[in-house]
């Protein structure tokens, strides 16, 4: 079954979350269905879902004789101990063919070509795929399809497709996140669930008040974005170029998915049969009768703002398809004695099938904010200084004079250009006009996506691939490493015994973050905004930190928020994230080197930071008195996902 219009596929994609499901909804008006096997994909959290190998291969031969096609989600980061039961599950889906999987890991990609199967590969929306340069990178590794990232216009959508001939899937329909896709590590920080392994807990749907410039705000929700509805919009899809319309809902009833899919099913055949007389508004008062949140056509038109916000409905703190509660707001965990403890046992512990590294002296690393940062780290003799591609306001972005300055002074340091977490064509020329008319004596590059590797690494640079990458295998590692990188920064939603095995099984060589308030969220929606539009309800002051920034507040604690000179929003900890106790250990797995995320901190309190780190490199076995004697300059020290 395929639909057209002026010659442009046009495909519905439904999504079936179990077998019976799968059997009604096939029969809709939908061309194609998606669906999850027994593991390894982003829907693992109910049980009595997802389909056996047996159902797999029942439902693609189903589907192919309707004329009908199934992809295969295959989209979970994937941890050392998952990469042989992903051999064994690729080869079965190599045998029994369905149309496509739909992946984000690249340890995907690399099992499929060392096996040499014969299985379609579509990039999963948790690739964030946002830029040219990603997609061109992606067509080397074979990918057929991208699932776009939710923040981009339909208009940079048209763009992308026309310049760079790769088919695009866009989400049409369903729940949506307000955090960039693979951007959210604040339910692994809190709760040792990855959002990015389909196991999110959900702190965006929780309460929350927002406090600026010493008041409060009475903001309610302020995370939890509506449900994408683009029903009335089918005509701008397609004008997109836009091949598949996929509809969010894997876990939802055969019941709503059949009124769903056959509303735009109906849709699109209308306007294929009647595109003048089209009514873009006939189901409307039907979908929104059964809607789960309120409506909103999300960034397809540009960016939203507060109207994206979802305030009715929300707050009842339960997954819709379960009922069940998922979370409530919960304090980062402190740092104990006995973790500590126990964390240096495991770390004792040695996989003989693992490489034994040489232990080297570990070198420390700083990402930095502003100049004075910068010029202090030079001075500490930080051995690598990453200068942010999203450096918060107040401060300025680094100039081409700083960076002379820096470069000029750096002595055994290296200075390293960082790039945005998001890089749009705009910055990509930026980025290019830079380094390709001046000799600048940099070190290197921080990347934050591949498609930068793609296009800078001809200029010959050092890259470092950063946390947002969120590495979690050395298969996937492998794969950077051959699109240029030289370091990677390991995930941050590791949890012990994974984290471990990546360190200990990589050949590439891994940097750790240690300290900082890193990122958790990362945002194009403006929280700032909720303090312009609303009415303050009472006067308080931020805890730990100035005023001028916005915090998420609960009774659990303080969230800063940081807006960078681009317009996004970083999210961070309350509490510091610090390894210090176990940087011996760390050493002895085979890290070499150690990253501080310093640009929320004051020059002075990241001076203290780095000599102390620096102390504990010199005389490893001296770490946990220096870490004694150390004292938060937030709510706490936490180890973050090491908790787990």
């Amino acid at each position: 079954m395929a639909r057209y219009f002026n010659g442009k596929e046009v495909e519905l994609l439904a999504p079936v979350g179990t077998f019976d499901i799968f059997e009604t909804v096939i029969h809709t008006k939908c061309d194609a269905v998606y669906l999850g096997g027994p593991s390894l994909n982003m829907r693992m959290m109910r049980k009595g879902y997802n389909f056996s190998y047996e159902e797999i291969e029942k439902a693609i031969q189903i589907a192919h004789d309707l004329g009908k096609k199934v992809y295969i989600t295959v989209n979970n980061l994937l941890n050392e101990s998952d990469l042989e039961e992903a051999r064994s599950y690729l080869q079965f889906l190599d045998r029994v063919q369905p149309d496509a999987i739909i992946s984000q890991d690249f340890a995907i990609f690399a099992l499929i070509k060392e096996m040499n199967l014969n299985i379609n590969i579509h990039a999963s929306v948790m690739m964030n795929v946002h830029n040219l340069e990603m997609i061109e990178a992606l067509k080397e590794l074979g990918v057929t399809r991208v699932v776009t990232s939710r923040e981009l216009d339909l208009q940079t959508v048209k763009m992308l497709q026309t310049t760079s001939g790769m088919e695009i899937e866009y989400f049409v329909h369903g729940d949506m996140c307000s955090v960039n896709g693979a951007n959210c590590f604040t339910s692994s920080m809190m709760f040792g669930f990855s959002s990015n392994r389909g196991k999110c807990l959900k702190p965006c749907r929780w309460e929350y008040r927002i406090k600026k410039d010493g008041y409060v705000f009475p903001t309610e929700y302020p995370l939890a974005a509506k449900d994408m509805y683009m029903y009335e919009h089918i005509p701008e899809l397609i004008e997109a170029n836009i091949t598949s319309f996929k509809i969010e809902g894997r876990m939802r009833d055969k019941e709503f998915l059949t009124m769903l899919v056959n509303s735009y099913g109906d849709a699109i055949d209308r306007y294929i049969e009647d595109p003048i007389g089209f009514n873009r508004g006939q189901d409307r008062a039907l979908l929104s009768e059964n809607r789960k949140r309120d409506f909103s056509t999300a960034y397809a038109f540009g960016k939203p703002g507060l109207s994206n916000i979802n305030r009715r409905y929300e707050g009842t703190g339960k997954f819709y398809s379960t009922g069940k509660v998922f979370s409530t707001p919960t304090e980062e965990r402190e740092i104990s004695e006995e973790r500590i403890s126990s964390l240096k046992e495991i770390f004792a512990t040695r996989d003989e099938t693992a490489t034994h590294p040489d232990i080297k002296p570990g070198e420390l690393c700083v990402r930095v904010n502003n100049m004075d940062q910068a010029k202090m780290a030079i001075v500490e003799g930080v051995e690598h200084i990453y200068l942010s591609g999203d450096v918060f306001m107040p401060d300025l972005p680094f100039s081409k004079k700083d960076i002379e300055t820096l470069t000029t002074m750096k002595g055994k340091s290296k200075i390293y250009l960082g790039m945005p977490r998001m890089m749009n064509e705009m910055q990509f020329d930026q980025y290019d006009q830079l380094l390709s008319h001046n000799k600048l004596d940099l070190d290197g590059l921080l990347v934050t996506n591949v498609g930068a590797m793609y296009k800078f690494k001809k200029y010959g640079y050092t890259l470092i691939g950063d946390f947002n990458l969120n590495i979690f295998n050395h298969l996937a590692a492998k794969k950077y490493e051959e699109f240029g990188a030289e370091r990677l920064v390991a995930s941050l939603e590791l949890p012990i015994v994974n984290f471990k095995a990546l360190i200990e099984h990589s050949e590439v060589p891994l940097e750790v973050v240690v300290h900082g308030s890193p990122v958790t969220m990362y945002l194009e929606h403006d929280l700032y905004d909720n303090s312009d539009v609303l009415q303050p309800i009472a006067e308080e002051d931020n805890k730990f930190v100035d005023n001028q920034f916005l915090v998420l507040l609960t009774d659990k604690g303080e969230n800063p928020v940081y807006r960078d000179h681009h317009g996004k929003n970083h999210l961070t900890l309350a509490k510091e994230l610090c390894y210090l106790p176990l940087l011996k250990e760390m050493s002895h797995a085979g890290v070499s080197h150690f990253r501080i995320e310093g640009c929320t901190y004051k020059t002075d309190e990241l001076r203290t930071i780095i000599q102390a780190y620096k102390q504990a490199l010199a005389v490893p076995d001296e770490s946990e008195r220096i870490f004694a004697e150390m004292k938060p300059v937030y709510a706490g020290y936490t180890l973050g996902t090491l908790q787990f």
